[in-house]
């Protein structure tokens, strides 16, 4: 479940760029000694974007894409898992909510007591993942998707969203919500700040794009986990 969501975001980037006529790899999948045993995939694009119209197609279209799959997988999952009242559970991970997934699962097994726990079936944790990871690209800063289409936004003054969203993934570990925050700060500031240009940075988006543009910004927002672990 979690590869076909990675691979399908990844394919969104890629038949769009592909699309606009920009040369970019196929999906690379990364390993790693972790209990989900990948650090996610991603496409290389071996040409700039024509505009920021083009930018903004293929940066928005893998996030889009996945979040298609990783929506159903947490609900079938959540329908497949099992409820606890027992609060005296030891051991596992605790995995945190965003506001999109409190919905779902609002949704899906009403509305449940404090110290109900939820056993998540591995399909409803795959999808899990998928938004987690989803709300991760959305981060507003370089070359994340976040940052290809907060640079279609605002063009030049992309670069106050990239270091205010920098400082905030820096507090975030600072205050100790999640650890991991600090290790993807340092990352973040080693990948930089800035969004290079598309071959023409000055044509604005049109009015349906700037629309679907703020739809992604809502989309992070509602995807977004202070504290994913604990």
């Amino acid at each position: 479940t979690l590869m076909t969501i990675l691979l399908v975001h990844e394919m969104g980037h890629y038949l769009m760029a592909r699309h606009h006529g920009v040369q970019a790899t196929l999906p690379y999948f990364i390993p790693a000694p972790s209990f989900i045993g990948t650090f996610g995939a991603f496409i290389r694009l071996k040409s700039p974007p024509l505009d920021r119209r083009s930018l903004f197609d293929v940066g928005a279209a893998g996030p889009l894409a996945g979040l298609v799959l990783a929506i159903p997988a947490v609900i079938i999952g959540l329908h497949l898992s099992t409820v606890s009242i027992d609060s005296g559970m030891g051991g596992g991970i605790t995995l945190g909510s965003s506001i999109l997934l409190e919905f779902l699962s609002r949704l899906t097994l009403g509305l449940l007591p404090d110290e109900a726990n939820i056993i998540m079936h591995p399909i409803g944790f795959a999808g899990w993942i998928g938004l987690f990871i989803t709300a991760l690209n959305l981060i507003p800063v370089g070359q994340l998707d976040g940052g290809h289409v907060a640079y279609a936004l605002f063009g030049q003054r992309h670069v106050w969203v990239s270091r205010l969203s920098l400082v905030a993934i820096l507090a975030l570990g600072l205050i100790r919500y999640w650890d991991g925050w600090l290790i993807w700060s340092v990352l973040l500031l080693f990948m930089g700040v800035r969004h290079p240009p598309p071959l023409d940075p000055r044509t604005p988006l049109d009015l349906k794009r700037k629309l679907v543009g703020w739809f992604v910004v809502g989309v992070f927002v509602l995807t977004f986990i202070p504290a994913p672990f604990s």
